[in-house]
This record gives structure tokens, sequence and C-alpha cells, in this order.
């Protein structure tokens, strides 16, 4: 039996097991098929800041499944919305897959689908227990899945997979906590000398004149020792008896540049401001300017991964010609202080591109049931170029023809 053969013939037997009363993911999930945790992200404080902000910023955002801009309602998008599988939230689903994508480099999720084919559910995996693997003979992608009862594997189509960048001739991604490997290697060697440095007792140097005999030396090292005991006190300085500190080799200083250095490598490997680890030399003028440069250069090209991959995946042939997909609302990370939505708002109506309603849709507001809600409106002021002066209502021209056809009627 041929490599591919053997690896289909393994997909059947999994995919019978996985059939029948007593189907659920159950030996697929959970301590006893991941084992224990000795993630990074429970031992340094940037990690765990930057990879929290970056998966509640993402599971945090609107997701819904569109059909021509309009938004649409059905089993898929009901999963993806609300309920991927069920232990989870939609919210919970993708925290879980970016918290493991930032970590690790990947993040996968296997779909489970009924009998006609159609998705019900999305289960995240372990991404230490999945190794992608390419058919020599056909081309095809293949997931290795290993789990307690032995090894699985799925087809690219029934695997969401969202990673990192990688090169051409790999299908993994590239973990940040790689890249950042040496860095905090030498961040937490830092920390634990600084540390030591810290628990260290103080140190002095007892120095004793010629003139000074043996029992005088007794008693000046007895009062020192009681001085040392109690931590402080009080200490004569006898003639000829010389004490001095032996000065630390620890410098606060030190520790703070250590910091500041480790703060922007992690910032820069995971593609964010600076600020968002609380360094104040962001290089931001405002707030504003850093969330766009936030969204442009980091969430927009996570979103459009995970939204191409759910459109591949997720959704049929005749799903996507007829103008289905899954998007995003990006926008949400940019909606501005009031002031700035309220003058966004209203030159959106003046020329023509939102409707009443659909603002009030963006403010989390019911809309309005009245007819001119669902309206496009224009300004008042504003006529197309080429519309004579006489055309325009209220202008000064027309104003003046009435007042000469009113003067000929009189005459």
């Amino acid at each position: 039996m041929k490599w591919y053969q053997k690896v289909r013939a393994s997909f059947s037997a999994a995919t019978t097991a996985w059939k029948g009363q007593t189907f659920n993911f159950t030996n697929w999930m959970g301590r006893k098929f991941w084992g224990i945790n000795n993630s990074n992200l429970a031992t340094n404080e940037n990690i765990f800041s930057i990879i929290t902000r970056l998966s509640n910023t993402l599971a945090s955002m609107p997701l819904k499944q569109y059909k021509e801009y309009s938004v649409y309602y059905g089993q898929v998008s009901n999963m993806v919305m609300h309920e991927p599988n069920q232990h989870m939230t939609s919210f919970d689903f993708i925290r879980t897959m970016e918290v493991s994508r930032n970590e690790t480099g990947n993040a996968y999720a296997i779909i489970e689908r009924d009998i006609y084919g159609i998705p019900k559910a999305m289960h995240p995996l372990d991404s230490l227990a999945v190794e992608p693997l390419i058919d020599n003979e056909t081309g095809e992608l293949w997931y290795e899945i290993r789990g307690i009862s032995g090894i699985y594997y799925a087809h690219h189509l029934d695997m969401i997979h969202v990673k990192h960048i990688s090169s051409v001739n790999h299908l993994k991604g590239i973990s940040p906590l790689d890249v950042l490997k040496n860095t905090l290697q030498f961040d937490k060697s830092v920390q634990e000398f600084a540390l030591n440095e810290m628990e260290k007792l103080d140190s002095f140097i007892l120095s004793y004149a010629a003139n000074v005999d043996e029992k005088k030396r007794n008693e000046v090292v007895t009062n020192f020792k009681q001085f040392y005991a109690e931590n402080g006190g009080v200490l004569f300085n006898e003639p000829g008896v010389d004490v001095k500190p032996i000065a630390k080799t620890y410098i606060s200083a030190d520790t703070i540049n250590n910091e500041k250095i480790t703060r922007d490598r992690v910032a820069n490997v995971f593609n964010v401001p600076v600020a968002f680890l609380n360094e104040a030399s962001g290089g931001f003028s405002n707030n504003e300017q850093m969330m766009i440069q936030f969204v442009q250069m980091s969430i927009t090209p996570t979103v459009r991964q995970y939204e191409q991959e759910f459109n591949k995946k997720l959704l049929s042939i005749e799903d996507k010609n007829s103008g289905h997909y899954f998007k995003f609302n990006v926008g949400s990370l940019l909606r501005g202080d009031t002031a700035t939505r309220t003058n966004f708002y209203q030159s959106m109506i003046r020329c023509g591109v939102f409707k009443p309603n659909e603002i009030r849709m963006l403010e989390d507001m019911p809309p309005e049931p009245t007819e001119m809600a669902n309206k496009l409106l224009i300004s008042g002021d504003l006529y197309p170029l080429d519309m004579s002066m006489e055309e325009r209502k209220g202008s000064p021209a027309e104003k003046t023809v009435d007042e000469i056809k009113a003067l000929i009627n009189k005459l």
C-alpha cells in the first residue's frame, strides 16, 4: 500500500470512529489529551500582556456572514457568530485560536460537519499535536493529529489553520517566541541576577589600627555583631576602627534599560506599537494615529487570514458564487471619540453615503420605523457643477427671473 493510501485509510478509520451516538471530541481535547501546561505565557509579563491584548482585540471585533454587503443568517453563520462548539462562545473560540497562533506560530481547529457536509462545529486543537503533511502522489495537504487513542488524519478542507509568516518550503508558521528566544533568556538572566543581588545581606569591611589591642577588638566585633543581627541601631565609631560597607553590584538603571530593550523587541516581533507595553516613548502624537498603525500593520493582515480560511473551508462553492463571505468589522477599532464620530456621520449623511438608520445601527441603537430614516439624503446646498444658476432652488438668478415675471404681469 502506498503512503497516501495508508494516510487515507487511517483517515477513513478515524472518521468511522467519529460517527455514532458517542460522537464527540472528548479524546481530542482537555488536559488528558494535551498534557501539562509549561507555557511561556505564565512566566513572562511582556509576552502575557501583548498576547492578551492581541487575542482580546480580535475576539472583540464583530464577525458576520454577508451576502452582497447584507448580513446573512444561517446554520454556518450562527456557528461562527455565536456557538462554534458546545463548549465555547465565538469570543472564546477566536481568543483561544489567537493565543495559540501568537504563542506557537500556528492555530488549528478541526471542522465537524453534519450528514450533508455542512459545517456545524469547530474544535480548537493543540498546535503541538498537529503536523501538516503533503501527499507526494496527489499534492494534497493533510494534517496529522496525535491523540491519546492514536493518530488521526484530516484533509486540509476540514481544518482551519491560521499562522504567522512562513517560508516557501514550510507549511507551519514561525513562532514569535522562538524569534524572541535569546531576548527572553537574556531578560530572565538579568532579572535573576538582580533578584539574587537584592536578596544578598549587606557586607562590611572592618579595619583596625595597629594600636588597637585584642580586648578592644573583641568588644568592637561583639558590638558590630549585635548591630548586624538587629539590622540597625547605634554603632559608635571607635578610635582606630573603620567600618566600610561593600557596595553591591546591582544597579537599578541596568534593569530599567534591559526592560526597555525587551519591550521594544517584543513589540517589534508582534508588530504592535510599543506603547501597548506601557512604554512612554511610543512616537505618536495621539492615540488615533497609534490605533491606525496598529489596525493597518497588525490587525488587518490577521483578520484577512481568518476571513479567507472561513470563506474557503466553511462556505460551499455555490455560496461563494452567490456572494457569501465572512468579514470582521475592522472599523469598530477606529470609531474615535464622540466628537469625531459625530463629524464623520454628518459628512456621510450630507454626501448620501449613510442612511440615518445605518448610523443608528453602528451606534447600537434600534432603527427608526419612519420612511425617511431608510433613505439616502443629500445636503440642499450641493448641486452638480453643470447645473445653471437658474435651475438651482432659491438662487439669486431664480429670484430675479421671478421678480421680472411679476412685474410683467402687473403691466
